[in-house]
């Protein structure tokens, strides 16, 4: 998937550009709205992230100018305007979404990741697999080699989250934020003694390990 993020704050893009590249994102950035406009124009985004007010041109405005021609790329509008009118002018403007700053970086990716899915064709999944784990997400039952695990509602969610990115760094601040939703001490070990649970779980009695700890960074779902 690739992203183009439109933000003229030097510390809000470096943020968010590391966050999505984390997560997995192909990510572009342009520093003003007309920048970002040509961009848009010229390459096939998935989805666009345009702060509102923006160098020469606004994001509502580039909203409007890509509708106008016809694109319908998804586009998410961030702004310090966070007023119900501010958000209703920005969905009218042709924003596919709207998310007040300050936001916790969880609300959005999940947000994306919600627009993504609704571009995608297709039904809705209900079922993550890797290898030969698979996690029925209408069950809520997660099985290896046919094998049902026995998971708390923690190891759970934190298994879905490695699912869903499977193959990709999962940094503890993102699990921080999307498992527990507080804003712990950073230094904390309560992932490492969750993961750990969580591994001999899902890996201690097969052959193959899935959950790989990534030194220094995080964590990733892959086989092999």
């Amino acid at each position: 998937m690739r992203l183009l993020l439109v933000e003229d704050d030097v510390d809000a893009a470096d943020f968010v550009l590391r966050g999505l590249r984390e997560a997995g994102y192909a990510v572009d950035h342009a520093r003003d709205g007309r920048d970002g406009l040509f961009k848009a124009t010229e390459v096939a985004y998935d989805l666009v992230i345009a702060d509102r007010m923006l160098p020469y041109v606004d994001g509502l405005s580039l909203v409007s100018v890509l509708r106008s021609n016809g694109n319908t790329v998804p586009v998410l509008i961030l702004s310090a305007l966070g007023s119900v009118d501010d958000r209703v002018t920005g969905l009218r403007a042709g924003g596919d979404d709207y998310l007040a700053k300050p936001f916790a970086f969880s609300e959005l990716l999940a947000r994306i990741e919600a627009r993504l899915r609704r571009g995608q064709a297709g039904a809705e999944v209900t079922r993550l697999r890797v290898a030969d784990l698979e996690m029925d997400l209408l069950s809520r039952q997660v099985t290896r080699d046919g094998r049902a695990l026995e998971l708390t509602a923690r190891e759970f969610q934190l298994l879905e989250v490695l699912l869903r990115r499977a193959g990709q760094v999962v940094t503890r601040t993102m699990l921080l934020e999307m498992v527990w939703d507080f804003d712990f001490d950073p230094h904390t070990n309560v992932i490492d003694v969750h993961v750990s649970r969580l591994r001999r779980t899902v890996d201690r009695d097969f052959d193959r390990p899935l959950i790989h700890t990534v030194r220094g960074a995080g964590y990733m779902l892959r086989a092999g």
